[in-house]
């Protein structure tokens, strides 16, 4: 069977179908890049805002164009939460909620999930089980669900409580992937800061991250988004290892205190302003970057200003921007004195602005300097050689034209301009630089 996966939102979700992608592959089924190909469709969605359930119908009602007599299995966020709609959509067969999403393969083809031992088996058979060798980073899911009840949050409701996969079992993945040819981990969960709560764990994140340095050979190891609350003074020691990556997001959602307070975070600007300053201290070069909701309910010009105010000062590396969005079941529908749909666009598009300017002045800081960086596609050609693209450590775009394909290899590399989008023009440093 040739099965086609897509996937919309969060690094979580984009864990979480590369690992049915694997299984598939395990169960010997064709993953199909074309989705005209395709005898059936996997679809894992996005509830987190009205943008992103639009988002997701778009997709399915795509993918049922392009293959008319394919099977679409539909899962995630916005199949949890509204499975009826869902299934009313052309071409959709079967619908899977989130708590039966790991079982998903198993309930599509009917055979239990092939075992995926360590690769000691030939290159070619690792491609068909991991998936193109131009793959160079994977998303590892090590948690899911949260036990927070942030006031304008629907992925609370869609994931459940917060649970932990044990330390071992992560472990065993990270060494599977890496032996597959994978360069770089991202570990991945809806609340990644809560890490072995459930485990009986004390600061369970350090620990999970110091086993995986100490007991991997895997050379960059990067976190997603992870609550400001979640980092402890031994966690961010670990930052003194050059294999864990520069680069954090830590969600503020607004710099102002009193809108905090309606969101019911549990953080606030003096909280949020001490924890950026003790990182950069610790790390100098680290890129932090964060996600705002603008226009939310209750948030006057005033706040907005202070908000703003409060975000220029901490110089991001970047900002996610999001406007307001109402979703069923959640506390922040409640709240009076929502705000115009005008004037939420207005404050994004601001921010917005600030972002870039933001982007592009933490950029320049690193012209002139030789960072490794883990190249993952090409994208042309010139007479001078192939476009190759990939990241660094801190997460800045990199494009150096050279006569061959980097993909998948790590080179020390001098970054000598930034263009206006903040992407920066490399040169190998050698040879001796490459790994």
């Amino acid at each position: 069977m040739k099965v086609h996966l897509s996937t919309l939102g969060c690094r979580l979700n984009q864990s979480e179908i590369d690992s049915l992608a694997r299984q598939f592959a395990a169960q010997g089924h064709e993953i199909a890049d074309r989705a005209e190909a395709a005898d059936l469709f996997v679809v894992n969605t996005c509830a987190v805002t009205r943008e992103a359930t639009r988002s997701s119908r778009q997709l399915i009602y795509r993918l049922h164009r392009a293959s008319p007599d394919a099977r679409i299995a539909v899962t995630g966020c916005y199949a949890h939460l509204a499975p009826r709609e869902v299934a009313a959509l052309p071409g959709v067969a079967h619908v899977v909620d989130n708590p039966a999403k790991d079982s998903l393969v198993s309930l599509l083809t009917g055979a239990p999930l092939a075992q995926i031992e360590t690769y000691d088996r030939e290159p070619i058979a690792r491609e068909a089980l991991v998936g193109a060798v131009s793959h160079t980073r994977a998303f590892v899911k090590v948690q899911d669900g949260c036990d927070r009840h942030c006031s304008f949050c629907v992925t609370r409701l869609a994931r459940g409580q917060g649970r932990s996969r044990p330390v071992a079992e992560v472990i065993r993945e990270i060494r599977q992937l890496h032996a597959a040819g994978y360069r770089e981990m991202v570990l991945t969960g809806v609340h990644l800061g809560s890490y072995g709560d459930d485990l009986g764990l004390i600061d369970g994140l350090y620990q999970l991250v110091r086993a995986i340095l100490e007991q991997t050979q895997i050379p960059r190891l990067r976190l997603s988004s992870l609550e400001p609350w979640g980092l402890s003074p031994e966690l961010i020691a670990l930052w003194d290892d050059p294999r864990l990556c520069r680069h954090l997001h830590l969600p503020l959602q607004s710099g102002c205190d009193a809108t905090l307070k309606r969101m019911i975070r549990r953080t606030s600007q003096a909280e949020f302003r001490t924890l950026v300053d003790t990182i950069r201290k610790r790390v100098p070069d680290m890129a932090i970057a964060t996600d705002v909701i603008v226009g939310f309910p209750g948030e006057t010009d005033e706040e907005y200003a202070i908000s703003r105010a409060f975000i220029q000062e901490m110089d991001f590396a970047a900002l996610h921007v999001f406007r307001y969005s109402k979703r069923p079941g959640t506390a922040a529908v409640r709240l009076p004195d929502h705000v115009a749909e005008e004037t939420k666009k207005a404050r994004s598009e601001e921010l917005q602005a600030i972002s870039q300017a933001g982007k592009l002045r933490y950029a320049k800081r690193f012209v002139g300097q030789t960072l490794p960086v883990l190249w993952e596609a090409v994208s042309g050609s010139t007479e001078a050689g192939f476009v190759n693209s990939g990241y660094t450590s801190n997460y800045l775009r990199v494009r150096a034209v050279v006569p061959e394909v980097l993909t998948n290899q790590i080179t020390d590399t001098q970054l000598v301009g930034c263009d206006d989008q903040a992407v920066m023009q490399g040169v190998l440093s050698g040879r001796n630089g490459v790994s």
